[in-house]
C-alpha cells in the first residue's frame, strides 16, 4: 500500500503518539509498583499516581482506537491487587527460607 506524503506524515505522527503514550503509560506503572511494594502505607502517593496511571491508560486507548468498557476496574486497583499478592508471596518465601 502506498501512502501519499501527507498520508504517509499522518501514519508516522499518530505511530510516535503511541509510543509515547506507552513510555508514558509503562513509567507510571512501574512507579505505582514500586511503590506498592516498597511502602504500601504511603496512600495519598498510591491515590496521586494510580490515577496518573488511569489517565494514561485512558488515553492509550483512546489512540489506539478501543472504547474504555463502562464495568472495567480503574488500572490502578488492578495493580494495587497485584503488588499486594506480590508482597505476601514475597513474606511467605522470606518466612520459609
Amino acid at each position: 500500500m502506498r501512502y501519499s506524503r501527507q498520508g504517509f506524515t499522518r501514519l508516522r505522527a499518530a505511530q510516535d503518539q503511541i509510543a509515547r503514550a506507552e513510555q508514558d503509560y509503562d513509567r507510571l506503572r512501574a512507579a505505582y509498583v514500586q511503590i506498592a511494594r516498597v511502602s504500601p502505607e504511603h496512600e495519598v502517593a498510591l491515590a496521586l499516581i494510580g490515577a496518573d496511571v488511569d489517565r494514561a491508560y485512558a488515553a492509550l486507548q483512546a489512540l489506539v482506537g478501543l472504547r474504555p468498557l463502562p464495568f472495567s476496574p480503574d488500572r490502578s486497583e488492578v495493580l494495587r491487587r497485584r503488588a499486594a499478592t506480590d508482597n505476601k508471596l514475597d513474606h511467605l518465601k522470606a518466612a520459609n527460607d
